[in-house]
């Protein structure tokens, strides 16, 4: 992975990989911040024929417990976040991707619904377990292709329920979302 800057004024930083003008993904992070395992995600889906950009939205921070996590995805400035996102997903439009999506896993799952409406540049969203609370997702009118586990306890963020809510919502504002919700699988399955 390249060490990346982008941003009015570059910024902004982050990781890639992947062939550049192949389609664009922007690859959120956990609650953890940016992670060998993000890291690994977003290689294994470059790998496929994409180019990944991990933005750093806790500025080279990570959560080394629970605790400190919790503190860093508490204080962050989620409008702030979902404006890099954007700045992200413009850096890949710019650097010749056709089309450019967005993904992320947890805390990154919800700022990945929150990102869909904010940019023109941003064609469509994977979020992986979570959910922003608040948030009404029948505004989301991009393809949208939610991931649950039927056996996730984190009520109102990603547990079934919650998951269900969010494919209705979804379906309100464009008919191509859907949600899944896996069996047998808990919260972080994709760790």
């Amino acid at each position: 992975m390249e060490k990346v800057t982008f941003g009015a004024r570059g910024e902004l930083s982050g990781y890639a990989c992947g062939e550049l003008h192949k389609p664009g993904l922007v690859v959120l992070q956990e609650w953890w911040g940016i992670t060998e395992e993000i890291k690994l995600q977003a290689q294994k889906i470059a790998s496929e024929g994409f180019r990944c950009v991990v933005p750093d939205l806790y500025k080279g921070t990570l959560g080394v417990d629970q605790e400190e996590a919790h503190h860093l995805m508490t204080n962050l400035d989620f409008p702030q976040a979902v404006g890099e996102i954007c700045e992200a997903a413009k850096f890949l439009k710019e650097s010749g991707c056709p089309s450019v999506g967005v993904t992320g896993f947890c805390m990154g799952g919800a700022l990945t619904i929150l990102s869909l409406p904010a940019s023109a540049d941003i064609a469509c969203g994977v979020p992986f377990y979570g959910v922003p609370q608040g948030f009404d997702a029948s505004t989301v009118t991009k393809p949208c292709q939610g991931h649950f586990g039927a056996l996730d306890e984190m009520k109102g963020f990603s547990d079934s329920e919650t998951a269900a809510k969010l494919g209705e919502d979804l379906k309100k504002g464009c008919a191509q979302s859907e949600v899944f919700v896996y069996e047998g699988v808990g919260h972080a399955f994709m760790n």
